[in-house]
């Protein structure tokens, strides 16, 4: 169908926070049409003795579809004078529209109202003269060491041992048993857990830290009230655990050899090295990401602004992944805790975006190009490849997303003052 927007009555609300709400009235006329191009569709379909194929009359069609038809109805002239309204206003949802008080008898004209988000519009007044705060970098041989122990402990291999007693960083292998009234409640499961790396119940660790090898003892344990499970917290069970063995890790000596193993190491200062130079790196990369932030929040503060609800809801969804199997009452006390911290993440990107668009300072092709060379050359293979692994994994938008990001950093780092700690 086709609906004349000089025809239609539309009426805009410019509600908070960049939502908008149309009420929009089609005449009665344009209603009818409709309603008799469904009817003959209908009708052309239908068998009813006595009448002919095609030839049912409209009132006869309608006592068939009865409510049916009036849903149809109003599905096509809601959508397309929807639509229609849309372009005579020069508007562009980013939200579903809500369909609201529809107000319809047939032979009457149509009322309705849609509320939906349109794309915010942002106005940035200032955009330099802050000053920041850089933090200081600093690898310390703390630091070198942890990261070698690390390494050590990855390369380690759990030797078994025969008896003895439970101690803390042993490898145990459980048994745990459900009482109820001293007797079996359900199956015995298996559990293998390194004990004081808080992977049980704190009174559970405790109580095999009381068993040797081949032992088995009943216990009464309370859970936490912090853990996980919310409606277990201070619960009491009363359980039968045996300790069926228990392994110890052996990590190999900081040698020479072990560098080698890792790599393309000579020796043991070649690794220092590159850990030296890896939290290097690291640190000046977290530098970078304080700077960027205290940036945006400077941004964010100098030119304040509302973001679309339905923006800071698809950030939550994001953020929450799949909540069907979520209790409503809980997912809504989630998304009204952390609606704050979504639409500052929001306000974030639109900035940054909108920085990028006054600037012209979104990635180009060639630096694009440049980028996937770049991957290329240090994975060994052909810029086509890697062009083709970030389209299957839809990535391209991410590194074009990241070389603009580091654009816009560039250009408000230069505009500021940045100074070391």
């Amino acid at each position: 169908m086709a609906i004349d927007p000089s025809n239609l009555r539309i009426d805009l609300d410019e509600q908070d926070a960049w939502r908008r709400r149309l009420t929009v009235t089609v005449p009665a006329g344009s209603v009818q049409t409709e309603r008799g191009k469904i009817i003959q569709k209908l009708g052309g379909g239908l068998k009813l003795p006595g009448f002919r194929k095609g030839k049912i009359p409209d009132h006869i069609v309608e006592q068939q579809f009865g409510q049916a038809l009036d849903r149809e109805v109003l599905d096509k002239v809601i959508g397309e004078a929807y639509r229609v309204a849309l372009l005579s206003q020069e508007l562009e949802p980013i939200s579903e529209g809500q369909v609201e008080d529809v107000q319809y008898k047939p032979r009457e004209e149509l009322t309705f109202s849609i509320s939906f988000d349109v794309q915010p519009v942002i106005e940035l007044e200032r955009l330099s003269g802050f000053t920041i705060a850089r933090p200081k970098i600093e690898v310390v041989d703390e630091d070198i060491n942890r990261v070698l122990e690390r390494l050590q402990d990855q390369a380690g291999v759990w030797t078994p041992l025969e008896d003895g007693a439970a101690e803390d960083r042993n490898l145990v292998t459980l048994d745990i048993q459900r009482l109820e009234d001293g007797e079996p409640a359900g199956e015995s499961r298996p559990y293998e857990v390194v004990l004081g790396d808080g992977e049980a119940i704190p009174e559970v660790e405790d109580a095999v830290r009381t068993l040797s090898v081949g032992e088995t003892g009943e216990f009464t344990v309370t859970f936490p009230e912090d853990f996980s499970d919310e409606e277990r917290r201070g619960e009491k069970q009363h359980l039968r655990i045996s300790l069926q063995g228990r392994k110890v890790k052996e990590n190999p000596e900081l040698s020479d050899e072990f560098a080698r193993s890792l790599g393309d190491f000579e020796d043991v200062s070649a690794l220092k090295t590159r850990v030296l130079e890896d939290l290097e790196r690291e640190a000046e990369d977290q530098a970078e990401s304080v700077v960027r932030s205290q940036l945006l929040d400077n941004l964010l503060e100098a030119n304040p602004f509302r973001v679309p609800r339905s923006m800071a809801e698809r950030y939550m969804d994001s953020v929450l992944g799949d909540t069907s199997k979520l209790n409503p009452e809980i997912l809504a006390e989630t998304q009204e805790r952390l609606r704050p911290e979504a639409e500052k993440a929001v306000r974030r990107i639109l900035v940054v975006d909108r920085v990028a668009e006054l600037q012209s300072l979104g990635a180009t092709e060639d630096e694009v190009d440049g980028r996937v060379q770049q991957i290329a050359d240090k994975s060994d293979i052909k810029p086509a490849q890697v062009y083709a692994q970030l389209q299957k994994a839809g990535s391209l938008g991410a590194l074009e997303r990241e070389i603009t990001e580091r654009k816009v950093f560039d250009f408000l780092k230069g505009e500021s003052t940045i100074n070391q700690e």
